[in-house]
């Protein structure tokens, strides 16, 4: 009986250290989460006090991310290939002589692109100076890095999730669920030039943001099978955003270029998040009721469901964002850029001129064809994560 008992306690044991978030994940993780900490941060940082270094805490918050998924996924696949993870292998791909799961070879190459991206970006901004654009060149590069470090971090816990069970396995998504927030992070932040509130009366507003939006939902989604997945992961760009919104303006900024317009004394916050969790509510419901159907109809089905519940929320929250109900710390529409002018339509708090009709509706008839597309795209990603085992 002793035997037995201690034979128990000691798979239990073994068990357990086996069912443990390996270190590895959690520094991707952390990674990817400065990453966007820092995306926030430069973007206030040129818009409070203007490009004085190369050397901000901001650039080192972004830059970590590459140094950390550099480190951490480089030695996974030295290790796997050599000797301390050999384990790994049965579940490891090969790669030019080496083996590590997937997403550690992703990561890796994600991390190097943006460590690349430093000298090209002080480099551009010394050659060109200032820039005003989100996708400049450097930018781009730097921005496809971390897409690269978010998606290995989601097939490095995919790897082990899907070959996981229980209790394990639900922490795992969980996780899952939160990288997937993290990407549709990243992805909001590649088309903030097309999303201002003075945008939301706009055709344009409503077609970039279904080229993005329904892609991330429905992939994660169908790979992780919680009923509220899209939602969760909606959640998790909402509290972030609005989270450094609230967060920034409590810091000191000046600004050290000019034109000065308005006289700036903290860091500038970004604007208020888009309300993405009712749409992706939406779909969460929507999807519960349908598992059924055909992937092709019920992607034309949400598509159209996604954009009617974005029109039918953002359209009038965006005119309360652009009242004077809204100038205050908690949406903050009362904080604007060092160097905006009196005459702009966001410190006079008005819409884009409005679209002509004929415009305005196939700007709309676009956005629903890109959504059902993306959507349909975000599914079939979706299948083939739910595939993935190393």
């Amino acid at each position: 009986m002793a035997t037995t008992t201690a034979s128990i306690s000691s798979a239990t044991s073994v068990r357990a250290a086996v069912e443990r978030v390996p270190w590895y994940v959690w520094c991707s993780i952390f990674a990817v989460t400065s990453a966007m900490i820092g995306g926030q941060w430069d973007i206030s940082w040129h818009r409070s006090i203007g490009r004085d270094t190369f050397w901000t805490p901001a650039h080192i918050a972004i830059y970590l991310c590459g140094v950390l998924a550099g480190i951490s996924c480089g030695y996974l696949i030295l290790a796997t290939t050599f000797g301390n993870f050999s384990q790994l292998r049965s579940s490891s791909v090969k790669m030019w002589g080496f083996e590590a799961p997937l997403g550690a070879f992703i990561a890796a190459w994600g991390g190097v692109a943006m460590l690349a991206s430093a000298p090209f970006d002080d480099w551009w901004h010394s050659a060109y100076g200032l820039d005003v654009k989100i996708l400049s060149p450097p930018h781009v590069l730097l921005i496809l890095g971390n897409l690269a470090v978010n998606t290995g971090t989601l097939i490095l816990i995919l790897g082990i999730m899907n070959r996981a069970r229980d209790q394990f396995r639900n922490r795992l998504n969980w996780l899952f669920l939160y990288e997937g927030g993290v990407v549709l992070i990243g992805l909001m932040l590649m088309i903030m030039e097309f999303s201002w509130h003075a945008l939301m009366h706009s055709g344009i507003y409503y077609r970039v943001v279904c080229m993005v939006v329904p892609l991330v939902l429905a992939g994660v989604a169908r790979a992780s099978e919680k009923r509220w997945a899209a939602t969760t992961v909606a959640a998790v760009y909402w509290l972030f955003w609005a989270g450094m919104g609230w967060i920034l303006p409590l810091f000191p900024a000046e600004p050290k270029l000019g034109p000065v317009y308005h006289q700036v004394t903290q860091f500038v916050p970004p604007e208020f998040p888009m309300m993405l969790f009712i749409p992706a509510l939406a779909l969460d419901l929507f999807w519960s009721r349908t598992r059924s159907w055909n992937p092709w109809k019920l992607a034309a089905v949400s598509g159209v469901l996604f954009l009617v519940a974005l029109i039918a929320v953002q359209w009038p929250f965006s005119d309360f964002l652009q009242s004077d109900w809204s100038k205050n710390w908690f949406f903050h529409t009362n904080v604007y850029d060092y160097n905006a002018r009196p005459t702009s339509i966001n410190v006079r708090h008005v819409f884009v001129a409005p679209d002509a009709p004929a415009v305005f509706w196939k700007e709309m008839a676009l956005a629903a064809l890109l959504g059902m597309v993306t959507t349909r795209l975000g599914f079939a990603w979706g299948d083939w994560m739910r595939r993935v085992r190393r």
